[in-house]
This record gives C-alpha cells, sequence and structure tokens, in this order.
C-alpha cells in the first residue's frame, strides 16, 4: 500500500516510518502524498488514541528531496509544490495525538513535518536547521505559522533568515520540544507516552487536541499556508534565487 512509509497499527497506538533512509528520508512528493493517506487511515481507526511518527536509519527526515524538486515545465507544478502543506495540514488535522520521535537531522520540511505532530520527543544528539532562505526558496507548508506558534516570532525569523543550525537543547529550551532525551532511551519514552496517552478516555483526550489547536490557530493563521505553494513558484522563478539554490547544491556535492 505504501512504497516510502512503514504504517502499522497495534491496539490503541499507530506508527508511521519514514522509510526512505538511504535518502536520509528525504521527502519526496510521492513520500508527502503517502503521509497525507497515512493519516486519513488512522482517522479510519477508531481505536487508535495515539500515533507514533519516526525515521528508519541515520536520520528523522533531511527535508525536501532537492532530486525531486518541481520544475517549472511541470504540468502539475503547483501540486507538486503544495504537497507539502497537504501533508503537514493532514497530520495536524488527525484525531489521534501524534509524536514525532527524532533523530539525527530534522531539516526544512522535515522540520515543518513535526512542528505538525502534536508532541515532540528527541535524541540528545538530534540536529535542526532550516536551509531554505540559502535554497533560494521562502519557507513554505505552513512552517512559519507552525514555529511561530511554538517558538515565537522573533526566533522563527532569525532561525529561517540565517539558516544556522540549531541543536536539541536549543529546541527544547525554545519549545519546540517537549523533551530531550539520550540516543538509548527515545524510544522507550516515546513508546511510554504513546502508552500514557492510549490509556486515556478517548473523548476528553480528542477534545483537548481540537480546542487547542482551534485556539492556536486563529493566534497565528495557518489556514492561510494555501498560498505558500505560490511563494515557492516565485523562488524557482526568480533569478537570483536560482543562482543561491544551485551553490547551495553545489556546497553539498
Amino acid at each position: 500500500m505504501y512504497s516510502t512509509l512503514e504504517v502499522s497499527v497495534e491496539g490503541p497506538i499507530g506508527r508511521i516510518w519514514l522509510n526512505r533512509p538511504e535518502r536520509l528520508n528525504a521527502l519526496s512528493t510521492e513520500l508527502l502524498t503517502e503521509l497525507a493517506a497515512a493519516a486519513r487511515y488512522f482517522d479510519s481507526q477508531d481505536q487508535v488514541k495515539a500515533v507514533i511518527v519516526a525515521g528508519r536509519g541515520r536520520a528523522f527526515c533531511a527535508g525536501a528531496d532537492l532530486q525531486g524538486f518541481p520544475q517549472l515545465d511541470d504540468v502539475n507544478l503547483r501540486a507538486a509544490a503544495d504537497a507539502g502543506r497537504v501533508m503537514a495540514d493532514s497530520l495536524e488535522a488527525m484525531r489521534a495525538v501524534t509524536i514525532a520521535q527524532i533523530h539525527g537531522w530534522c531539516v526544512g520540511g522535515g522540520l515543518v513535518l513535526a512542528a505538525a505532530c502534536d508532541l515532540r520527543l528527541a535524541a540528545e544528539d538530534a540536529r535542526f536547521s532550516i536551509p531554505e532562505v540559502d535554497l533560494g526558496i521562502p519557507l513554505a507548508w505552513g512552517g512559519i505559522p507552525r514555529l511561530v506558534r511554538e517558538i515565537g516570532p522573533a526566533l522563527t525569523k532569525e532561525l529561517v533568515i540565517t539558516c544556522r543550525a540549531f541543536d536539541a537543547r536549543e529546541a527544547q529550551s525554545s519549545g519546540f520540544l517537549n523533551r530531550c532525551l539520550s540516543a538509548d532511551t527515545l524510544a522507550g519514552e516515546v513508546q511510554a507516552l504513546a502508552e500514557q496517552i492510549a490509556a486515556k478516555p478517548a473523548l476528553p483526550v480528542f477534545a483537548t487536541k481540537r480546542h487547542t489547536n482551534a485556539v492556536t490557530a486563529n493566534m497565528v493563521g495557518i489556514e492561510r499556508a494555501w498560498s505558500d505553494a505560490d511563494g515557492l513558484i516565485a523562488g524557482l522563478l526568480d533569478p537570483e534565487c536560482a543562482d543561491a539554490r544551485a551553490a547551495y547544491i553545489q556546497s553539498r556535492l
């Protein structure tokens, strides 16, 4: 059913594994589409109260797959550019409580994916970065309002504009992470948290998630992220942005 994910259910707990370890779980259009489909699948599983989102291999997620970057001659350009927003909105709208289990690198679109989850736990050696400006594109997929919601506007501007990397301790102190744990205890702590949530009565758990999301949506305006795809396309068209993107990609070869 899925070619880029592993999806499973064990009683009241579901799991989504990003499964492109050879690409550090980079987000292809196919993976983004499958994540949105997985979110819809879990909403059809009435017994599921918590869903863990994790990555196979050495990283949680290396961000958008640059090899699959939308091309200007793609007849489905806007749909491809908008796939990440659809993914993030679908995860955030899930009935179940979602927990991001972060290890290794969490980059760009991968950070937006994590921000769309309700709770975030990371290994102490996890690293984060938002390189979109260096790639000549604005941070899209609803990333700006989600970061403002979690860490505030000033730090959002700094991290997005400078593209500087930051570690798990800073991510926790800024409010982005719920917990920062040793790498060897991360999976066990995430499982224990999922089990704790799963032991609670479903109605007040789901109502608390919906109520909190409704309050924060009014604060930061995530619903306006539908226009992010237009900013991405503008970045693809701009010559200065194209030069920056080429230089960034060359520096990573």
